[in-house]
């Protein structure tokens, strides 16, 4: 899909609120709140815009404390892979899950409200799943800085 120099400034904007008016972002880009509309709606149907969600504060609802997990496989058989992949899709502690080089085969960020729940879901993990070969965990004391925001460039040729 071709984005232009509007679509593009759409796409920073409802990353930054994506519960913004049409009105409030056709101030902004300059645009009529139907193209605003009808742009967006483009978008999605695209699958340029994939989701929209809440950003929610984890403290309010339970889940202080964050994981990062650097998981190493047996064996990188695609269907073993698969397996894993299928699993940790379906957990829903488990918020990202990156696929790596390096020492690492995954990165997992995993929030949980406590070590205790961590701990069982990365023990039923082991059990279920006995592709894994090891994991290391760091836990997070502090969050500098959370999200999913991409930069969009607005020039094309960026």
């Amino acid at each position: 899909m071709e984005l232009d120099r509007f679509d593009r400034q759409l796409l920073n904007l409802v990353q930054e609120d994506a519960a913004q008016t049409a009105e409030r972002l056709a101030e902004r880009v300059n645009l009529s709140p139907s193209a605003i509309q009808r742009r967006l709606r483009r978008m999605r149907e695209e699958g340029v815009i994939v989701r929209e969600s809440a950003i929610i504060d984890p403290k309010q609802v339970g889940r202080p404390t964050f994981f990062i997990v650097s998981l190493q496989v047996e064996r990188e058989r695609p269907e073993l892979l698969a397996q894993l992949r299928k699993w940790l899709a379906a957990q829903d502690h488990v918020q990202q899950v990156f696929y790596v080089t390096g020492e690492a085969d995954f990165v997992l960020v995993i929030t949980a409200p406590d070590t205790e729940t961590y701990d069982a879901l990365m023990s039923r993990m082991v059990g279920e799943n006995p592709n894994v070969r090891r994991f290391t965990t760091n836990v997070a004391l502090t969050v500098v800085k959370r999200g999913l925001t991409i930069p969009v460039p607005l020039d094309v040729d960026a």
